[in-house]
């Protein structure tokens, strides 16, 4: 596999995130050097990690870092999940993911030597709610929220490829891991002995495990051959029921307890239908350029991302 140069220079917004903690701490382990964009408090520099001060939306100082660097790694924007679907809320969601890779764009633009790379996250929301049906790269965008912004997010991350740059756009489904993420929130009923299943519990969960979307990521930076849209997803999506059942199973913890659909959307509101409703994505572009998953059995993934 022809890889592009092993030690690089590499701007990562949305570095402190779950994903975004874990991808830095293997890319300095690799020895590549980083410039880490934060809206909040800059961390401390060391000898591989520099951090910048950003407001996406703006052009300032930050922008500058971008010129002459190898890639960029644009991991930024607001938790999807975090609060209820008001209208100012969906208005943060959308402008933290939009705004930011505009701005990041718009400096690569401005960059006398452009970095050849951009990785952009993106989400199989993309697709929309797809029953049964099983979704590749190739499957059409939905219509609901999420997908019309995940399809506006990534209209914004392929205007690099008009400056001459490789765009890779990362459809991430449900990443499990150690320490935080949607797994931690998932597993708090049952470490309670309150666990179950959603609604039906027939909805499709594409998952992918921390250690291997990382793996996908640094595929994704080191391959030049890899662009365009790829599922960040495990070969074998489940039902939300066998999901379930499978982590009562790790937690040895019952499944016992399934939380019903009018449930949901009385707490959550829209965002409800994100839980209720889902995609059965699998990763044809990762397997056509040969990437190899250590965790395809979603126990395996389970276990090794310690829910309990």
């Amino acid at each position: 596999m022809k890889k592009d140069t092993l030690s690089m220079r590499l701007v990562v917004s949305g570095a402190t995130g779950f994903i975004g903690t874990a991808l830095c701490a293997r890319l300095v382990e690799q020895g590549h050097a980083l410039t880490l964009l934060t809206r909040g408090s800059p961390g401390t520099n060391t000898g591989t990690k520099r951090w910048l001060h950003w407001t996406p939306g703006t052009l300032r100082d930050w922008d500058a870092a971008l010129d002459g660097v190898d890639g960029v790694i644009n991991l930024a924007g607001e938790p999807i999940a975090a609060k209820r679907w008001t209208h100012a809320q969906r208005r943060r969601i959308e402008k933290s993911r939009i705004d930011a890779t505009h701005s990041l764009v718009q400096a690569c633009a401005k960059a006398r030597q452009k970095p050849r790379f951009l990785i952009n996250a993106s989400a199989v929301g993309y697709y929309g709610p797809r029953g049964d049906d099983i979704v590749t790269e190739a499957t059409p965008p939905g219509g609901d929220f999420l997908a019309l912004l995940c399809q506006a997010w990534e209209k914004e991350a392929q205007k690099a490829e008009e400056l001459g740059m490789r765009v890779v756009r990362l459809r991430i489904g449900i990443v499990l891991g150690p320490g935080g993420g949607a797994l931690a929130k998932m597993a708090q009923p049952f470490k309670f002995f309150v666990g179950g299943w959603l609604g039906s519990g027939k909805q499709w969960m594409s998952w992918i495990q921390l250690e291997d979307l990382i793996r996908l990521f640094l595929a994704a930076i080191e391959n030049p051959v890899v662009h365009g849209a790829v599922n960040a997803t495990a070969p074998n999506p489940a039902q939300n029921k066998e999901f379930s059942r499978t982590l009562g199973k790790v937690m040895s913890r019952p499944c016992w307890a399934p939380v019903p659909a009018f449930a949901l959307k009385l707490a959550l509101g829209e965002m409800a239908q994100m839980l209720l409703t889902g995609q059965r994505a699998v990763p044809a572009a990762a397997e056509k350029f040969g990437f190899e998953f250590r965790y395809a059995d979603l126990q395996a993934a389970l276990e090794a991302s310690k829910p309990i």
